[in-house]
């Protein structure tokens, strides 16, 4: 038996064969493209995962039944006796972060502060937004904040809270460079807010941990008349409230992705 074919047959085949052949190298190099930009992601995914952000510690795993409580300064002083007979009453020390103009503005409040037994930290130079500085401008909000507060004080100062709670890594690596240690929190009381005493526990009566650290406020509307009742009511749950020195690691610590500091 015997297969005829004529011109016509033969370019119908050709052009058959060509075309399942062209199909195949289309679908392979559209294959090989899909799986280059998948391994591309995953390969970004994988760097993004080892080159870990910078955290500030915003709290540190302890045994010890131990949290900070502290104080921005930024605004007015008026509050300041109040707050610290309030403090004296319940026999507590805590950490005031201090911003350096707030110091030159108030230098009778900072030497009462740092008479009174309790820790003080800076809180930058001039309050600005952190993030938008470069790195030797954040250095210089700590260090020019460092050096008026010294000249009140007379002591060296070793931690850092940066304004408006803002952080990336060029402003912990100026701090950490310079010395310092970065605070955050792990529990706010909002009293900028306007929030009452009341209002103030309500929100942090149920979270409190051990190592925790609480932010609050001078200048507020409710922070002078309500400190004196949430430390005696975290005392009353079986806490330490203690200065931000006296729960951190100064060294030998990691600061996981959650921001809490650990022992090595």
């Amino acid at each position: 038996m015997f297969i005829v074919l004529n011109k016509e047959k033969i370019y119908t085949y050709v052009i058959s064969i060509v075309t399942v052949v062209m199909l195949f190298g289309i679908a392979n190099i559209l294959y090989v493209g899909e799986h280059s930009k998948k391994q591309e992601i995953e390969s970004s995914q994988e760097v993004a995962n080892n080159q870990k952000r910078k955290l500030p510690i915003y709290n540190v795993e302890t045994k010890e039944k131990k949290i900070a409580f502290t104080i921005n300064c930024a605004w007015s002083a008026d509050d300041i006796d109040t707050i610290l007979e309030a403090l004296k009453r319940q026999n507590v020390k805590i950490t005031f972060f201090i911003v350096g103009e707030w110091a030159d503005k108030n230098p009778e409040a900072v030497k009462k502060i740092y008479e009174e037994g309790h820790e003080i930290g800076s809180h930058s130079d001039t309050h600005p937004h952190v993030n938008n500085l470069s790195y030797e401008k954040n250095q210089k909000q700590i260090l020019d904040s460092v050096e008026r507060i010294k000249k009140i004080t007379g002591e060296e100062i070793k931690l850092y809270r940066a304004p408006y709670g803002e952080y990336n890594d060029t402003v912990i690596e100026a701090a950490e460079k310079a010395g310092y240690y970065c605070i955050q929190w792990s529990l706010d009381t909002l009293d900028y807010e306007g929030l009452t005493g009341k209002e103030m526990w309500k929100r942090i009566e149920n979270k409190l941990q051990n190592g925790d650290i609480i932010l609050s406020h001078n200048g507020t509307k409710h922070t002078a008349d309500s400190i004196e009742m949430l430390i005696k009511n975290i005392k009353e749950k079986g806490y330490e409230v203690v200065k931000v020195s006296d729960i951190i690691y100064k060294e030998n610590y990691i600061i996981n992705n959650n921001g809490t500091q650990q022992r090595k």
